[in-house]
């Protein structure tokens, strides 16, 4: 990434860690399989197993309930489906309750057939309906097979942040399993696998600086499991064969020190973060600021001005060497409607922008940002713009 330009995009990705880049590298000279027995297997082995309590201490968890995968997308795919086990027992799952503003790894339902799918409606805020959840498990049908419900902790578009705590009550009172989705919430809000009451997280090693091609799922306990997804070797206790990928999991475990260590920082990143949002509200007199009226990630800002088109505006930032997304990076460079906009009950296609730092950035890029602001207004709403 160049020095010249500003990066407003950790929600897509998050740029690589120093700590991470060495802890990559060093893995990746190495030339031991974690399998093996012998002294270099055994390295290979440390390294992993090292990123395994780094991970797990993120979130708070034991790090023998830490399943490393290729990223968060196979981690959702893993979980979404019915098919468990309770010990060595089969366990069947019948149907899937998910947040309707969810990542698409969530929204599409895994392993269930549309049928087996009920999506659950958000509120103008973008906060889950908790009366639609309570009465969608309250219709379940048991003897059919015990329900999931699935929901983001943290949206990677507006950055609004869900009652977990509530969600996991209302899934407990019916004996429902709860996946979360924390590939946003992690590194950015301090999080503990036992409040957060979920079942199973969904973690993801490059939205907090680690090398792409790494995620995890974190468990709270060991005996209800999945049944695996990649089948094969005995990799990660069974739960996903393959050799384990050492060089982007070392990296992993180094971003999530690196994460957790920087914690400290989330006031200030929202301080910033809320300068930001200063400086579309002081040139454009009809900008929305999606999920304000909610709690948010420190580090997200998602706006609209209407009349000035996302994709446009997108382009505009990109040339003057300000990289920000126009929605989810998950579309393949599409920029279309948001279906979290329209989850919220946002009508007409009206695009919006979302600005995502981290503790990296700083006043150049927000003197970069606000650049391109002043040009915007001055090329295609001068009418709308504020005075």
């Amino acid at each position: 990434m160049s020095l010249a330009r500003a990066y407003l995009d950790y929600n897509a990705s998050a740029p690589l860690t120093q700590d991470a880049l060495a802890a990559a590298s060093a893995a990746l000279a190495f030339c031991g399989n974690a399998s093996s027995v012998h002294h270099e297997g055994r390295e290979a082995r440390r390294i992993i197993e090292q990123a395994r309590k780094d991970v797990a201490a993120l979130v708070n968890a034991d790090p023998s309930h830490v399943i490393f995968t290729s990223g968060a997308t196979e981690a959702a795919s893993m979980l979404l489906t019915p098919s468990w086990k309770m010990g060595a027992a089969p366990l069947h799952v019948s149907h899937l309750y998910v947040c309707a503003a969810d990542h698409p790894c969530m929204l599409n339902g895994g392993h269930f057939a549309t049928e087996q799918v009920t999506r659950i409606e958000v509120d103008a805020d973008g906060l889950l309906r908790l009366d639609m959840l309570e009465n969608a498990l309250a219709a379940h049908d048991k003897v059919q097979g015990l329900p999931l419900v699935a929901c983001h902790l943290a949206n990677n578009e507006t950055g609004v942040i869900q009652d977990s705590p509530a969600i996991a009550a209302v899934a407990k009172a019916h004996g429902a399993l709860l996946v979360l989705d924390a590939v946003q919430a992690a590194g950015r809000i301090p999080l503990d696998m036992v409040a957060l009451g979920a079942d199973f997280l969904v973690l993801s090693a490059h939205k907090i600086g680690g090398p792409k091609g790494a995620g995890a799922i974190v468990s709270q306990g060991e005996v209800l499991t999945p049944v695996p997804l990649v089948k094969g070797g005995g990799q990660e206790k069974g739960h996903r064969a393959g050799t384990e990928n050492v060089m982007a999991i070392a990296g992993f475990g180094a971003a999530a020190r690196n994460a957790l260590d920087n914690l400290v920082h989330a006031d200030e990143v929202g301080v910033l973060r809320n300068r930001f949002e200063a400086a579309i509200v002081s040139r454009f007199n009809n900008a929305i600021i999606f999920g304000a009226q909610a709690p948010r990630l420190p580090n997200t800002l998602f706006f609209s001005v209407p009349g000035l088109k996302a994709e446009t505006a997108q382009i505009a930032f990109d040339l003057d060497g300000v990289a920000l997304s126009a929605g989810s990076a998950c579309s393949s460079g599409k920029v279309g409607p948001s279906h979290v906009l329209a989850a919220m009950g946002v009508e007409g296609d009206l695009g919006a922008l979302r600005v995502s730092i981290g503790c990296e950035t700083g006043e150049r890029e927000l003197q970069a940002f606000e650049k391109v602001l002043d040009r915007l207004v001055k090329r295609h709403i001068p009418s709308q713009a504020a005075e």
